[in-house]
């Protein structure tokens, strides 16, 4: 694995352990679809819009004074 994708792994870590309820239920969804599909969550994952949708609401929250 390389740098990048250890960087990815960490953000995705961060993304579901602060995830609230309603976005666990998302992350669920993309769960059971990338085990429907025979894909891996982490291909799910980064093939989602939940994660450019979840890293501008992210940025957001983190530019605010």
């Amino acid at each position: 694995m390389n740098p990048v994708e250890r960087q990815f792994l960490d953000k995705l870590d961060h993304i579901v352990l602060t995830a609230t309820p309603e976005e666990l239920r998302k992350i669920q969804e993309i769960d059971r679809q990338t085990q429907l599909n025979g894909m891996s969550f982490y291909d799910g994952f980064v093939n989602s819009q939940y994660l450019t949708n979840h890293s501008m609401k992210q940025e957001s929250r983190d530019s605010k004074p």
